[in-house]
Formats: C-alpha cells, structure tokens, sequence
C-alpha cells in the first residue's frame, strides 16, 4: 500500500490545504482526496508540483507500507 504524507510536508512547512491547492492549480477537494490517501493515482505533473512547492523529494511524500491481512 501506497501512504500519501502530504499533511506531515505541509505541517513541517507551515502551509495551508487552501495554500497549496491554490500553488498546485487544484481544487481544495481534490487536494483533500490526495491527502487522505483515497486518491488512486498521482501525474508524475503533479508530484513534480508538490516537490518543487515543498521543496522535498517523492520519497518525502509517498511511502511503501505492507498490506495487514485483510486489508
């Protein structure tokens, strides 16, 4: 399972949902969609985006966990 942590960037950076919504070119419900991780993918674009607004790499932001049993 892929975990999305763009709310722990965004706090480390002090940056507001609306913020970088704005800074992306997206809507705040889809921002919102990507940060609790029920997106079901990214646009390398968009990555790009985030990494230059947050001034992180993709492995900042996306995360490799293992699927529990029944997940």
């Amino acid at each position: 399972m892929i975990i999305v942590n763009l709310d722990v960037m965004m706090a480390k950076r002090k940056m507001s949902s609306g913020e970088l919504a704005k800074r992306l070119g997206i809507t705040p419900a889809n921002l919102s969609i990507l940060k609790n991780n029920h997106g079901k993918a990214i646009r390398f674009s968009t990555l790009d985006k985030l990494c230059r607004i947050l001034n992180c790499t993709p492995g900042d932001l996306l995360e490799y966990r293992e699927e529990e049993e029944g997940e």
